[in-house]
C-alpha cells in the first residue's frame, strides 16, 4: 500500500472516490475495485488508448 522513497512515504494505490481517504482500491488485471462499497473502475488497455488517440 505504501513505499518509502528517499525518506518520504508514498501511496502506491488509489483511494476509493466514494469511501474517501483510507480505503484503498484493489488492483486487478483489468480493473480497480473497492472491497468496501463495490465501486469499480475499468482500466484502459494501452493499445485501445493509442487507437483512440490516433482518430
Amino acid at each position: 500500500m505504501y513505499k518509502l522513497d528517499n525518506g518520504k512515504l508514498v501511496r502506491e494505490r488509489k483511494f476509493c472516490p466514494k469511501c474517501g481517504p483510507g480505503t484503498f482500491m484493489a488492483e486487478h488485471k483489468d480493473r480497480l475495485t473497492c472491497g468496501k462499497c463495490g465501486y469499480t473502475e475499468i482500466k484502459k488497455k494501452k493499445q485501445e488508448a493509442a487507437a483512440v488517440d490516433k482518430k
